[in-house]
């Protein structure tokens, strides 16, 4: 059985399931109007906000490799802007964790086996910096601040949203703040 198929299987059950079904409706805007922008490190889902306190219904959450900003005006920037402007965020919380795989990648080891898996180095070489737009860092916790001071420094982010900045540990669940928006 392929993974495409114990995934139809599995939404099956969960579309079967009456309970489920009966439940509460959910709106479009977050009930606690705030974005959480944080890495897709697995060991987040499902731990990263109930560890918050967070449901379904209460939040935007964005993800990407790391929770970097690599374009000032790209889609995460443009993903705060739909949340605050369209969908009621009046907080934004930047959430990294210790023990993040963008601290230890290997750049040419990555290069081989995107060429060994059919990318065109020309395609690769053709990414005018290939560290900046992969987005690596050496350390979550500066990571951590120095992204949550480009949302906070970027135009388009109104002032009056604070912009916090956090650090998860993915084995207990701990939350440590790196930078309070209100201050």
């Amino acid at each position: 059985m392929t993974i495409l198929n114990e995934i139809l299987e599995a939404n099956k059950d969960f579309i079967n399931n009456k309970e489920r079904m009966d439940s509460e409706k959910f709106s479009k805007l977050p009930k606690k109007q705030v974005a959480i922008f944080t890495c897709m490190d697995t060991r987040l889902v499902d731990f990263l906000e109930p560890a918050m306190g967070i449901s379904r219904g209460d939040a935007k959450v964005i993800k990407n490799a790391g929770n970097t900003l690599i374009d000032p005006k790209g889609g995460v920037i443009r993903s705060l802007v739909v949340a605050i402007f369209l969908l009621g965020v009046e907080e934004v919380f930047v959430i990294g964790h210790k023990d993040c795989g963008m601290a230890y990648i290997n750049e040419p080891d990555l290069i081989q086996k995107m060429t060994d898996r059919g990318v065109p180095q020309e395609v690769i070489e053709d990414i005018p910096d290939f560290s900046e737009w992969l987005g690596a860092f050496k350390d979550p916790v500066s990571n951590v601040v120095k992204v949550t001071t480009e949302i906070r420094n970027s135009p388009l982010i109104p002032r009056d949203v604070p912009v916090h900045g956090l650090i998860f540990c993915p084995d207990n669940g701990q939350l440590e703040v790196l930078v309070n928006g209100y201050e």
